[in-house]
């Protein structure tokens, strides 16, 4: 009979397979344990004496993005003004720019081209013409073909009359549709309009003016009473005792 292991030997083995690799701690720490009285004094010692750590050291370079989105959204709108007012007065000053890819120089832009005068692109256009652009020479990377048609100079098709080769037909025209003027037809008369309809668009219409007098008494009543009260706040500041 073979001897069966003990739980002690399994319990070994298991710990001697765990030591092998990294530790791996699915538990809750030994703090979640803790009395509640021991972790209100860490936390009041901490915030009394916290504790000293050494100085953070970055091996990455910073790099300055600016205000955040969040902290421009949250500050108020004259902020914004001042600082647009600010940036057109007195611009801030960046240093220069590191371009690190190779420059191509694409000539004038489409937008800058719109925007001269017109006189501009008539000169152009005659200093082209008297003294054009010097190239340099075109390279060219096809080998020339050796087909005797084309350095003959002229390059010649066959007609197609010539390939075709079925009898030629020649079908008649279509006879073309006799014009006959459209006779003027009579416009039909306009369909009555309903009594109930026109009583509830004349209802309506009275509604509206109605609502429209009741509206402009309104508005004139309070710009009265405005204006009667900035005269006897202007009386009041100026002549009462």
């Amino acid at each position: 009979m073979f001897d069966q292991p003990t739980p002690s030997d399994v319990s070994k083995q298991n710990q001697h397979e765990v030591s092998d690799g990294p530790d791996l701690e699915l538990l809750l720490s030994d703090e979640w344990n803790r009395p509640l009285r021991k972790r209100l004094l860490d936390l009041l010692r901490d915030t009394i004496s916290p504790e000293k750590l050494p100085p953070l050291r970055l091996t990455s370079q910073p790099v300055d993005v600016g205000m955040l989105a969040g902290d421009i959204l949250s500050l108020p709108w004259y902020r914004t003004v001042f600082t647009n007012i600010g940036d057109v007065i007195s611009p801030e000053t960046l240093p220069p720019l590191r371009l690190e890819s190779r420059p191509v120089d694409v000539g004038e832009l489409i937008g800058d081209q719109m925007s001269h005068m017109w006189w501009t692109s008539l000169l152009r256009s005659l200093a082209d013409a008297a003294a054009p652009e010097r190239l340099p020479a075109l390279q060219l990377t096809s080998t020339p073909v050796d087909d005797p048609s084309f350095t003959a100079g002229t390059l010649q098709f066959p007609r197609w009359s010539s390939v075709i080769s079925t009898p030629k037909v020649f079908l008649p025209d279509k006879p073309k549709p006799a014009y006959a003027p459209a006779l003027a037809r009579a416009a039909a008369p306009p369909p009555k309009p309903d009594p109930a309809e026109v009583e509830f668009v004349h209802a309506l219409e009275a509604d509206l003016k109605r609502d429209l007098r009741r509206s402009v008494f309104r508005q004139r009543l309070w710009v009265s009473l405005a204006a009667l009260e900035l005269l006897t706040l202007i009386y009041t500041s100026f002549w009462w005792k």
